[in-house]
């Protein structure tokens, strides 16, 4: 495994956790174990110290001593592994139980520790074998002299072979269920990131031909949710860009092959047999024309191209808008007079922008405007100042015919016409309103299209600005 993949992080991280749960489970575990066979020993040994102390309690004269030994023996039958000594009031021994040898560690501490002895449990080794046992005094009712002093030992070999076993088939437990955290962690982690490769799979299988692959949210794990959501946004943005290059690419070469096309036909006409000079200056003057379209037709795809990667930056000033649209007014004064069309201007407003660019936006407006307005009717641009939303809106009007409401979302489209049988080769190539929604976004506005009742309404909001 890549030591950098998620697969083997996460197997990482799962298996140490579990390694250290695992481990800590089986510390705790023996603990416990070797505690409560601590306190079933304790708890035998302090039996046996209370019948010995019973024994010792019906003790009222030395000579009853005697018949102490006698009495622990016949109480004490039937436990090997115990071993009891007492020593009397004097410090001599009164009784060892039978094969006792291994309480000489006990009686020393009993004989050199407290006074009053202990109950604590005391742990040593002896001829190789390991004992638990305890020490304490113990009373008889003879006047005046000193309590005896029980010692009660154990053997717990028993106990520790069976602890060592039970360590042993614990601790091996620990260890595979180790080896088996790691493997189902692997398993875990790579069922996990299934979904992850189903992504990796589809954006194997994204190409310009295939983008409508997506991947279904509700079929991912939570945590990928949103990085699914992501994942089908993004690829809908790239079909929605494939589409409109693909249909602008071919509206392109539409465009470009009207008037090459005519360049073609007007020169091999007029190379086909000798021609006056003037005859040859007419054809220069019509292939200038079609050479001028296509130069605007390129200007207006470097700008359009400009503008889709924010390269168009205005130049940032405060400009009056009612003073920009008389500006362009006096250019169409003579085409509007021509229609019989009357130009009107009302309202007034600032915002932050470029002259230059502004002009051609309105321009592109009003041309359209004043083409399609009835004769002896009015183009009406009214500016509206909004206090109240730090807003100026901007708003071209012209009665004409209705534009059809499926082509209004459309309009702003480049090469866009809503009947292309109608158009005029001197309309330019339908890049106009692509421009104008270009620049005025540059100036962080909104444009909207209206078309109802015989009234053609395109509505342009600016942030405002106050003029200094």
């Amino acid at each position: 495994m890549n030591p950098r993949s998620i697969t083997a992080r996460l197997t990482l991280f799962f298996s140490t956790a579990s390694t250290i749960i695992l481990l800590a489970v089986g510390a705790l575990v023996g603990t416990l174990v070797e505690r409560h066979f601590e306190e079933q020993d304790l708890m035998e040994l302090n039996g046996k110290l209370e019948l010995v102390r019973h024994a010792l309690a019906n003790v009222h004269t030395p000579s009853d001593l005697a018949a102490v030994p006698q009495n622990l023996s016949d109480a004490l039958i039937g436990h090997p592994d115990l071993s009891v000594a007492v020593l009397g009031p004097d410090r001599r021994v009164l009784f060892t139980s039978p094969d006792a040898s291994f309480s000489t560690y006990l009686l020393e501490q009993a004989t050199h520790g407290e006074s009053s002895g202990s109950k604590k449990l005391v742990m040593w080794k002896q001829e190789g074998e390991a004992y638990r046992g305890i020490f304490a005094d113990a009373a008889t009712e003879i006047a005046g002299q000193p309590p005896a002093i029980v010692a009660l030992a154990i053997n717990i070999e028993h106990h520790r072979a069976f602890m060592d076993s039970f360590r042993n088939d614990l601790w091996l437990a620990i260890a595979s269920g180790i080896i088996l955290t790691v493997v189902m962690g692997w398993v875990a982690a790579r069922r996990g990131l299934t979904p992850v490769h189903e992504m990796t799979n589809v954006a194997k299988g994204i190409s310009a031909s295939h983008l409508g692959e997506r991947l279904a949210p509700d079929a991912v794990p939570t945590e990928l949710v949103e990085l699914a959501k992501a994942f089908n946004e993004m690829l809908a943005r790239l079909e929605d860009s494939f589409r409109r290059l693909s249909g602008f690419s071919s509206d392109l070469a539409h465009e470009i092959r009207t008037p090459i096309s005519n360049l073609m036909t007007q020169t091999q006409v007029a190379v086909s047999r000798e021609r006056s000079v003037d005859e040859y200056r007419e054809v220069l003057y019509s292939n200038l024309e079609e050479f001028e379209r296509l130069a605007r037709m390129i200007a207006d795809m470097l700008f359009l191209a400009k503008a889709d990667n924010g390269l168009i930056i205005p130049n940032r000033e405060a400009v009056n808008l009612a003073t920009e649209v008389r500006e362009v007014f006096g250019f169409y004064e003579a085409i509007a007079e021509e229609q019989n069309v009357s130009l009107i201007l009302a309202g007034e407003g600032y915002v932050q922008g470029d002259k230059l660019m502004l002009r051609r936006a309105f321009s592109n407006l009003l041309s359209n405007a004043i083409r399609h307005t009835l004769r002896h009717a009015m183009v009406k641009v009214i500016i509206a100042q909004e206090a109240k939303s730090g807003k100026v809106r901007l708003t071209f009007e012209n009665p004409g015919e209705n534009i059809p409401a499926e082509h209004l979302p459309k309009l702003f489209d480049r090469f866009y016409r809503v009947d292309s049988s109608r158009q005029k080769a001197s309309d330019g190539a339908g890049l106009g309103l692509a421009i104008t929604k270009s620049i005025i976004e540059a100036h962080k506005g909104t444009i909207r299209v209206f078309s109802v009742d015989g009234l053609t309404r395109f509505e342009i909001v600016f942030p405002a600005v106050v003029p200094s």
